[in-house]
């Protein structure tokens, strides 16, 4: 017997292909209850878009302070910051997208409109604000450590600012010295590596006393540096109760509204990116002072090796509060320190740059004053690292107005009534292409609602996968593409059961006229749904809003479309020829030949010749005269 062919199909090892899918999916929605069926159910959601729960979509028009429009490079900042405070907020399923070049549309279900608009109707406000208290981000033990408790005095390899001269390099993360990081802009991993090789001139400054005594390590862990003397009790009680490792750690402490951190009359707390924690100074100096940040390398020489660092310039104002503000804290808390490249061993040496109520930065002062209304912030940053705080500063002297132009609030009732319409929509889309198979196609219309089942099983797990890992939310929109869907998958088998039955009407065998439509109706179906998937990402690409959740729907239902169509709808007919049922032609089948006109005898699958289906009464007597 003669080996098989590399061309014969093989259904059943894409049936098979098929189910592994099914099954992965099925995996990754279940995770780690794969094997507790009794908590099956409970990973089965959908998260759904606005329009099907309740909440509130605010459109906000930007402007900058003059009234223009405003960079796209402060647009795109603006989105990240209402991203953090929505985030931070512990609103779940919150978007926030811009649209056109001055648009920004935030939506938060479950939310009324007022606190919405409070939350991200205000323009982020950029303060610089000295720091008081420093330690980790976590809360205060039940058990304080007593003042007396040893504590290591900072490390010299905090970020410094000087007029001119570079110096070391500290940035978010370091766990000896405990400043900064960056909260919104910058990554906090970015500012950590410039902490990880600190200059020379900062590695050969000693430190002011010794460690704490390894019994003493714990406390000293989380005991706040800088003291207590001139903070507020309210603020310091904030403080000890402050959990940096909490993603919404604002709302935990009250501060709920921008006012509420972006007052500069009052005494703040605030974390980092990197989880530590602060008392900040009421702030004399604004983010709008800034007239100019730019990166660069050192003007002296330097090689392109060498660390990159940050230029700062203020108007006239911002000049004369910084020249003060620096000698004030120079003077004070960096006591027997002379010369340049001072290393000061308090916290209170260190001014806290603040974003929308995050620390982004906190330099240490190690020249004495700064005056001439110019500064550098140096360490061992890299261009990308530079050029991302630069980034920050220069936002702060570019802040955004927003103006409220529409805001749209959803009933939860609403939302329900939309998503019933919708599923009715699709059953009915649904019960007509049943059918309208099983009348015209009769038994083949058992493989086309198989299917519809089967693309219908695929887009939900798909759907689902997506809301759970990616925070995909089901908008109605978006059930439009999935009810679209409905559509494009019987338009695929159309396609291939007619290729099918036109070379059953040229008087092949079922068998061999699957596989010769199989081959004229692939192209056929694999150019229609290319077609269908470049509009849907065409339409994702240029369209803003909702349209998105419909173009988004329709591209995944297109794929899933090619993968049912070939991994089952042209698998299950190869099998299905091979039945008495079908391959015999019975009537009921919908390949029947003497339905379908079939000009040449129909084989049976036994190789029997039946008679030629259609036969005229002139063709009879010429056979009986013969």
């Amino acid at each position: 017997m003669a080996p098989p062919s590399s061309n014969a199909p093989r259904p059943a090892r894409a049936l098979a292909t098929l189910l592994a899918i099914i099954v992965v999916l099925l995996i990754g929605i279940l995770g780690k209850d794969a094997f507790q069926p009794a908590h099956w159910s409970r990973n089965f959601h959908v998260q759904l878009g606005l329009d099907l729960s309740s909440g509130t979509a605010v459109t906000l028009g930007a402007t900058t302070l003059k009234g223009g429009a405003p960079p796209a490079s402060d647009m795109d900042q603006a989105v990240q910051i209402m991203n953090q405070r929505v985030n931070g907020a512990g609103f779940t399923e919150a978007s926030v997208q811009k649209q056109g070049t001055d648009t920004i549309v935030v939506s938060v279900p479950g939310k009324n409109a007022q606190q919405v608009i409070s939350l991200v109707g205000t323009t982020a406000q950029m303060l610089f604000r000295q720091v008081l208290m420093q330690a980790q981000g976590v809360p205060a033990p039940a058990a304080t450590p007593t003042p007396s408790a040893s504590v290591t005095p900072r490390a010299s390899s905090s970020p410094t600012v000087s007029p001119s001269a570079s110096s070391s390099a500290h940035a978010a993360g370091d766990p000896a010295s405990g400043v900064t990081g960056q909260g919104l802009a910058a990554s906090s991993a970015v500012l950590a590596a410039a902490s990880a090789s600190p200059s020379a001139s900062a590695s050969a400054t000693p430190s002011a006393s010794p460690s704490p005594s390894p019994s003493s390590s714990a406390s000293a862990a989380i005991a706040a540096e800088g003291g207590t003397t001139g903070v507020d009790p309210s603020v310091l009680a904030l403080f000890n109760k402050l959990d940096c490792s909490k993603s919404n750690w604002k709302q935990l402490i009250g501060y709920t509204t921008a006012s509420a951190y972006d007052n500069k009359d009052v005494q703040i707390v605030s974390c980092d990116g990197t989880g530590y924690k602060y008392v900040l100074d009421k702030s004399q100096i604004l983010g709008t002072m800034i007239t100019g940040a730019s990166a660069g390398l050192p003007s002296n020489g330097a090689s392109l090796s060498q660390s990159w660092q940050v230029n700062l310039t203020f108007n006239g104002t911002g000049a004369r509060l910084f020249s003060n503000l620096t000698s004030q804290m120079f003077t004070q808390y960096c006591s027997g320190c002379t010369g340049a490249n001072a290393t000061p061993t308090s916290v209170r040496d260190e001014f806290a740059i603040v974003l929308d109520g995050a620390v982004v930065s906190a330099p240490q002062i190690n020249q004495g004053a700064i005056t001439g209304g110019s500064a550098l912030i140096t360490g061992s940053f890299s261009e990308a690292q530079a050029t991302q705080l630069a980034n920050v500063l220069k936002y702060g002297s570019l802040p955004l107005t927003f103006t409220n132009r529409y805001t749209q609030s959803v009933s939860a009732q609403l939302g329900r009534d939309q998503l019933d319409a919708g599923l009715i929509a699709a059953a009915i889309g649904l019960a007509l292409v049943v059918v309208y198979s099983f009348l015209y196609y009769r038994g083949l219309g058992l493989v086309s609602v198989s299917s519809l089942v089967i693309a219908s099983l695929l887009s939900f797990e798909a759907v689902v996968l997506l809301s759970k890992y990616e925070g995909f939310a089901l908008s109605l929109a978006g059930v439009a593409g999935l009810i679209v869907a409905i559509g494009i998958t019987a338009d695929s088998f159309v396609v291939f059961f007619e290729r099918l039955r036109d070379e059953v009407r040229e008087g092949r065998s079922l068998r061999p006229a699957v596989e010769s439509g199989w081959k004229r109706a692939r192209r056929t179906i694999l150019v229609s749904d290319t077609v269908s998937f470049l509009a849907a990402v065409l339409l994702y690409y240029f369209a803003i809003g909702e349209v998105k959740g419909f173009a988004y729907t329709l591209g995944l239902t297109t794929l899933i479309d090619v993968v049912v169509v070939f991994l089952f709808t042209k698998p299950m007919v190869t099998l299905l020829a091979g039945t008495r049922f079908y391959g015999g032609g019975h009537r009921l089948s919908g390949l029947d030949p003497g339905r379908l006109g079939a000009r040449a005898p129909w084989r049976s699958p036994g190789g029997a010749v039946r008679p030629r289906p259609r036969t005229t009464a002139r063709s009879a007597r010429s056979v009986k005269e013969a």
